[in-house]
C-alpha cells in the first residue's frame, strides 16, 4: 500500500527494515566505564548502582576491603566527578558518618544505547513508512537478538545456567543486573539498567517485544515487575522465571 510518499510499505520495508535494524543495533550499546580503570573503582560504582547511597564502613564489607582503601577510592571517584558526598547523623553517639552515591555523571557510565539518534531513526522510519513501522522495525531487531543468542544458551546445561548465560549477554550489551534466588520469590534476574530506557518510555510496545523473545530464549514463563526506588534502594526491574520458583 503507498503511503502517499511514494514508498510501497511492504516492499521497501523489507529491503531497508534489516539495514536500518543492525545500524539500530550498532548504535545502541556504547561501551560503559570509558574513565574507569581501576578494578576497585568499577566494584564501587556497581555496587552503588545495586545498593544506592552507602557508608565507607558498609562498602567495605561489601566488597572486602579495608575501610581506608574503600574510602580512598571513594574520594578519588569524588575528585573524577562520579560520585557525590553526604554526611548523616549515625543511630548511637558519634560524629556523622559520611555516605557516598552515584551523581548525574555516573550515569553515562551506563550507557542510554545512543537513544536520541536511535529516536530520531525510529521517528523517521514512522514518517517514511507509517505508523506501525517503528514497532515493526523494533520486532525485527529483538528476532535478530534472539537469533544471535540462541547458540550460545544452547550450551548452557540447565534454566540456572542458561538465565545467568542470558544475564551476562545482556550485560554486554549494556544493561546492568545481577541474579538473585531466595526462597519467597525463586530465581530471578534484577535489572538496574537498560540502554533501551528511552525507547522503551517512547515506544511501550517493546516491553512486550523483548519479554517474548526472553521468554523464548529460557523456553520459561517470566514476570516483568517494575520496582520503584525507595529507602530499599534503586529502582530497577526484576524478571521472575516461573519455573524456578515462582508460580
Amino acid at each position: 500500500m503507498s503511503n502517499g510518499r511514494g514508498f510501497l510499505f511492504g516492499r521497501d520495508f523489507a529491503l531497508h527494515g534489516g539495514s536500518i535494524a543492525r545500524t539500530i543495533d550498532r548504535l545502541m550499546f556504547l561501551p560503559g566505564f570509558r574513565d574507569l580503570v581501576k578494578p576497585q573503582w568499577v566494584a564501587i560504582v556497581e555496587e552503588l548502582k545495586v545498593a544506592g547511597a552507602q557508608p565507607v564502613s558498609e562498602l567495605s564489607k561489601r566488597l572486602e576491603m579495608s575501610y581506608m582503601a574503600a574510602k580512598k577510592h571513594c574520594e578519588d571517584l569524588l575528585e573524577l566527578g562520579y560520585l557525590e558526598r553526604r554526611r548523616a547523623p549515625r543511630a548511637e553517639v558519634g560524629r556523622p558518618e559520611i555516605f557516598y552515591r552515584l551523581n548525574g555523571k555516573a550515569a553515562a557510565l551506563f550507557p542510554q544505547a545512543g537513544a536520541a539518534l536511535t529516536l530520531e531513526i525510529l521517528e523517521a522510519v514512522r514518517t517514511m513508512f507509517g505508523d506501525t513501522a517503528p514497532d515493526r522495525l523494533l520486532f525485527q531487531y529483538f528476532q535478530q537478538q534472539a537469533e544471535r543468542w540462541k547458540p550460545k544458551l544452547s550450551k548452557a546445561k540447565s534454566l540456572v545456567e542458561k538465565a545467568t548465560l542470558l544475564a551476562d549477554l545482556r550485560e554486554k550489551e549494556g544493561c546492568f543486573a545481577r541474579c538473585k534466588y531466595d526462597a519467597d520469590r525463586g530465581f530471578r534476574i534484577e535489572e538496574y539498567h537498560h540502554p533501551l530506557l528511552p525507547v522503551f518510555e517512547r515506544h511501550p510496545h517493546a516491553i512486550g517485544m523483548e519479554l517474548r523473545m526472553l521468554e523464548q530464549l529460557l523456553g520459561s514463563k517470566i514476570t516483568r515487575r517494575e520496582i520503584a526506588g525507595g529507602s530499599q534502594g534503586p529502582a530497577r526491574v526484576d524478571f521472575e522465571i516461573a519455573t524456578l520458583g515462582v508460580r
